[in-house]
């Protein structure tokens, strides 16, 4: 499908926005944040486990509307580790991604209660490829833009109503690119960042594009003038940066961000009042030397990051190279290694690429790839979400359908999986659970690409407290 046909049909449905029965926003967690570091900890301390996951589904060869998949993750349901209830969307192609839902009537079957349509949203504001959603302190929803309904850069942030009306955008000051933002009302400041140009990510990676058409670039905004105040250039260390991640202590200067191709993690930080903003990488994973790719050397890719909600541990995703690592974050600007798992990915035994050198330190010979519940894993891990007290973190595997198709056909062929892997919250570590697994290859209508992971009341990745 060209550009010119899938613009208008990936807007609010492409990276989900989309709510069903909204609360008023103060009422929960996840729709304009909690006020307060107290209740933050109590919520990691006494916060309730969760029991429903909402996970976004991508059909692949966008032959029926995609769906948000409701599973059962409650060990005292009878239909525990079921996907209990699919929603699907109203259009065709959407490409869903990333959710900002709110589910007050019924959670284990939520239905759309507004929708705002892709034509209406370019006929007031020009932008589509709409990335992330969170809400404001006024209760406004605001998501991130990258692009245009041609498929040019464009970075920019789109506000709506609680009904999902269009206010217009949160600032007439637009970036090179777009993708992910996260703010600290506290301390007046909002950091986004930008991944590419969508008429060249869309089409699947080519690493020759780079330079032209993808980002290396955060971008620091005065949260209540609305105005980009500073750019902090990552250099090719900070090329295709991803999630943003401040820490959840409302009153905290420090936060991270992912760059995908480079395999960092960028520490950025103000260090006093009135300073301007630094970045610096404190992460690195190193890049794999193989034979059999298209490349000489492969990039462990890190597509997601995650900060408990307690901000001792930040986790991330290689998604190409297979594994997910745990860092304790107790000194921000100091991450030191805690753990590590593998599930998946192409750098592993019998897999198609012969690996010459460069794995982690701790990881001596190419892992066996895990069976669970006697499912040999497909893909690499992706989407994160762990919960409130941070004893158990969810992964998904597709990224997005052109570049699952790219880099991991089987996985298309066969669908993703949900993992659930459980955390040692004390002197740190990762576990696969090997007898816990959803598998989106056994759907009803098909193999199914699963993103994103959601809980009904706010979760580590939603929640902005203020």
């Amino acid at each position: 499908m060209d550009i010119e046909a899938k613009k208008d049909r990936v807007s609010m449905e492409k990276f989900g926005c989309k709510f069903s029965e909204l609360k008023d926003p103060q009422d929960r967690m996840s729709v304009g944040g909690t006020v307060g570091g107290n209740i933050r900890k109590d919520a990691y301390h006494n916060g309730p486990r969760e029991k429903l996951l909402y996970v976004p589904c991508v059909i692949p060869d966008h032959a029926r509307p995609d769906y948000v998949a409701t599973i059962d993750v409650d060990p005292e349901s009878p239909t525990y580790k079921q996907v209990i209830h699919r929603l699907p969307m109203p259009h065709i192609g959407d490409e869903l991604h990333h959710t900002g839902v709110d589910t007050a009537t019924d959670p284990r079957a939520p239905r759309i209660a507004a929708v705002a349509e892709p034509k209406d949203i370019q006929a007031a504001t020009g932008l589509s490829y709409l990335h992330t959603s969170h809400c404001a302190p006024d209760g406004s929803i605001m998501v991130s833009a990258m692009g245009d309904a041609e498929g040019t850069a464009r970075g920019s942030f789109l506000l709506l109503n609680q009904d999902l009306t269009i206010k217009g955008v949160w600032s007439p000051e637009e970036t090179p690119y777009g993708y992910d933002f996260w703010y600290q009302p506290r301390l007046n400041v909002m950091v986004s960042s930008g991944w590419g140009a969508p008429k060249a990510f869309s089409k699947g990676f080519n690493p020759a594009e780079v330079p032209e058409h993808y980002g290396n670039t955060l971008y620091v905004w005065d949260w209540k003038e609305r105005v980009l105040k500073q750019k902090l250039e990552l250099g090719p260390k900070g090329l295709l940066p991803l999630e943003v991640r401040f820490l959840h202590e409302p009153s905290s200067p420090h936060g991270f961000v992912g760059a995908a191709l480079s395999s960092t993690v960028i520490h950025f930080t103000r260090p006093s009042e009135g300073a301007d903003w630094v970045a610096n990488v404190v992460v690195e994973q190193p890049w794999t030397k193989v034979e059999g790719w298209v490349l000489p050397e492969l990039p462990p890719c890190i597509t997601d990051i995650l900060i408990s909600l307690d901000d001792r541990f930040l986790y991330l995703s290689n998604w190409l190279r297979g594994d997910i690592v745990q860092y304790d974050i107790s000194d921000p600007a100091h991450p030191r290694l805690a753990g590590r798992v593998w599930v998946g990915g192409l750098v592993r035994k019998g897999g198609p690429l012969k690996v010459i050198e460069g794995l982690p330190e701790d990881t001596p010979e190419p892992p066996e790839v895990p069976t669970v519940a006697g499912l040999e894993l497909r893909g690499g891990p992706q989407m994160l979400q762990l919960s409130l007290d941070g004893k158990r973190l969810y992964v998904t595997n597709s990224l997005y359908s052109p570049w699952d198709k790219q880099f991991y056909p089987p996985l298309v062929e066969g669908g993703s999986h949900l993992l659930k892997i459980d955390v040692d919250t004390d002197k740190g570590g990762l576990t696969l659970d090997t007898d816990w697994i959803i598998d989106f290859g056994k759907e009803p209508g098909g193999p199914v690409l699963a993103h994103e992971i959601r809980y009904p009341g706010g979760d580590c990745s939603s929640d902005i407290w203020i």
